[in-house]
């Protein structure tokens, strides 16, 4: 268990790294703050992210879950507010844009990583 949440840290701190290289208003410096910025958004997910997914439930449901995007965006925020200078997004809109990005390559390389385990 402790190690599949290590893979799933390297894995995130990976498309981290992916998302500063796509997009310039979203800077990072170096792969061990990759990985102090997914341990962090680690335990945001676990401490944070449900109190405000409680708050926000009304308009979750009016959106149809889509409201949880910007939760993962304001999540992503906090954790850069967090680490400083060596973790920087530029803006709110570029966090939205990055936590879709980052959901989707984390999902495309634990799907990846699933997959070569079992087989």
């Amino acid at each position: 268990m402790i190690l599949r949440w290590i893979v799933s840290l390297v894995l995130n701190a990976i498309a981290l790294i992916a998302v500063a290289q796509l997009f310039d208003s979203f800077h990072l410096e170096g792969f061990g703050t990759a990985l102090l910025a997914s341990f962090i958004l680690a335990i945001l997910n676990i401490l944070v992210k449900p109190i405000l997914i409680i708050l926000t439930l009304p308009i979750t449901i009016l959106t149809l879950g889509l409201f949880l995007i910007i939760i993962n965006a304001i999540t992503l925020m906090f954790a850069q507010a967090l680490i400083g200078s060596s973790f920087v997004i530029d803006g709110f809109g570029i966090a939205i844009i990055a936590s879709i990005v980052i959901s989707l390559i984390s999902m495309l390389l634990n799907s990846l990583i699933k997959d070569s385990l079992k087989g």
